[in-house]
């Protein structure tokens, strides 16, 4: 069985530690764990693990946030993978910091990289991986919130919540979506 996990963030070494990149975090993360290594494809950085008989194809977009449906689509049908196999892992403004959200399917909810992959792959039926880094901004001020690093602090705590985000993934493909919501959820 084939999965593919997209990690959605930016490109470009100003966006590696910024609370948008959290998706790119943890795959790469479970690349490291894995001990496997990425590669410039078309549309994005890849890589694949084996896990317990199945293929996990590792996805990060290098299309930039606001156009992750163009990656995430052309990889769907390059590996010929259904859309019920397909997990995005996304940052959350909703959620409290560090929390993990595991849905099967939902809406953009504002965020411009699943209204892109909406866009291409003409569904809302996917599951993400919601990982939330909070909302403590000031009113007006979400963009650069988002696209700010994370404290020292929360970047020391992150280590553990990043172990969790690649159980989850790895849960996803091997029990189903059902039963690692209950896992993780």
């Amino acid at each position: 069985m084939k999965y593919l996990i997209v990690g959605l963030g930016n490109v470009g070494a100003e966006y590696a530690l910024t609370r948008h990149n959290i998706g790119f975090m943890v795959l790469d993360f479970m690349a490291k764990e894995a001990e496997v290594t990425w590669r410039t494809e078309r549309h994005a950085e890849c890589t694949e693990i084996k896990h317990k008989g199945r293929s996990l194809h590792l996805i990060k977009p290098n299309t930039y946030m606001n156009l992750s449906g163009k990656a995430v689509n052309y990889w769907l049908q390059q590996l010929n993978i259904p859309v019920e196999n397909l997990l995005v892992v996304v940052d959350d403004l909703a959620i409290a910091h560090e929390v993990l959200r595991l849905r099967k399917k939902g809406s953009a909810g504002g965020h411009n990289g699943l209204s892109s992959i909406e866009e291409h792959i003409k569904t809302s039926e996917y599951a993400r991986l919601r990982f939330g880094i909070g909302n403590d901004y000031p009113k007006g001020q979400q963009a650069d919130y988002v696209l700010g690093n994370f404290s020292d602090k929360q970047l020391e705590d992150l280590p553990a919540v990043l172990a969790k985000a690649v159980e989850s993934i790895y849960n996803f493909a091997t029990v189903g979506i059902d039963r690692a919501m209950n896992l993780i959820n």
